[in-house]
């Protein structure tokens, strides 16, 4: 218990370094930076500012009352981050549930690392801290991918070191992007899976997505399943399309006439110049002999 008292008071101690401003730090090389940063600080929640680089852009309200109701019990077990812009004011990095929550039941202080990074940095730190420490749906990992690639101007292969992911599991994610808005969000409220979204990307046009999307959800088709209908769109069946043949005008007055005379049924098949032939149906042999003796009784 001693020791973590020692903590706390450490941290109120470096809290009033901060805020003297004789003593301002502005950079790793200015007097008393050691001190500060890398270690954990109590900072007033009000002097810290929400991170614009942060990619989760939605937090599950429930989710984030059992975390407060945690930390009135516990405390902030796991500091939070953030990077001095100013004199005592401060940028979140990472931990906006934690954040979010100590606010939630009215704590005035949190404890917290602080960096000293530009802009460029902090956006990298914020998106690959998150990357790795949260439970982000896959639209959000792509989103902060995509803006790594962008605003920091950094190749994919570059990327997949950075977050510690291999290229193909970079790619895979960037290509979620390519879906239709409404997928996309289906996707992140739960609706489909990364599986479902990764076999939905290989249909181009977006009107077929949203077909297939609807009878995913309709059906509550799998992976599997899904993959075998884009399949389907993608190589339809083919359709033999068989040429209608019209028959002569005389050609069913005749095939009466001959089924009448020979007692048996008779079929024509003729083209449209009026070529074709007579099929005279018969049940045994016997049946055939009295069709054939019939024929030559005419002779």
């Amino acid at each position: 218990m001693a020791k973590a008292t020692k903590k706390q008071a450490l941290g109120r101690g470096l809290s009033a370094l901060l805020k003297d401003p004789d003593n301002d730090i502005k950079s790793a090389a200015d007097k008393n930076a050691d001190k500060v940063v890398g270690n954990i600080v109590e900072l007033e929640l009000d002097a810290i500012d929400l991170n614009p680089f942060q990619p989760r852009t939605s937090f599950n309200e429930e989710t984030l009352r059992e975390l407060a109701s945690s930390i009135r019990e516990l405390g902030v077990i796991q500091p939070i981050t953030v990077r001095k812009l100013d004199f005592n004011k401060y940028q979140l990095v990472s931990g906006e549930r934690r954040f979010r929550a100590s606010k939630l039941i009215g704590m005035e202080t949190i404890p917290a690392y602080i960096r000293i990074a530009n802009d460029q940095e902090s956006l990298e730190m914020a998106l690959v801290e998150n990357i790795q420490r949260q439970d982000l749906d896959p639209i959000e990992i792509a989103l902060s991918y995509q803006r790594l690639i962008e605003e920091i101007t950094i190749t994919q292969e570059a990327l997949s070191e950075r977050v510690g992911k291999n290229r193909t599991t970079v790619t895979n994610y960037l290509r979620l992007l390519k879906l239709d808005p409404i997928i996309q969000t289906g996707m992140r409220d739960g609706f489909i899976s990364m599986g479902h979204g990764r076999a939905l990307i290989n249909v181009e046009n977006l009107g077929d997505q949203l077909d297939i999307y609807e009878k995913i959800l309709g059906k509550s088709l799998s992976v599997r399943e899904t993959e075998a209908l884009v399949r389907q769109y993608k190589n339809p069946p083919s359709k033999t399309v068989q040429k209608k043949i019209k028959k002569p005008a005389f050609g069913q007055q005749v095939s009466e006439q001959l089924s009448s005379y020979l007692d048996a049924e008779v079929t024509m098949k003729a083209n449209e110049k009026g070529k074709g032939q007579l099929i005279v149906a018969f049940k045994n042999e016997a049946d055939l002999q009295r069709i054939l003796n019939r024929i030559k009784s005419e002779n």
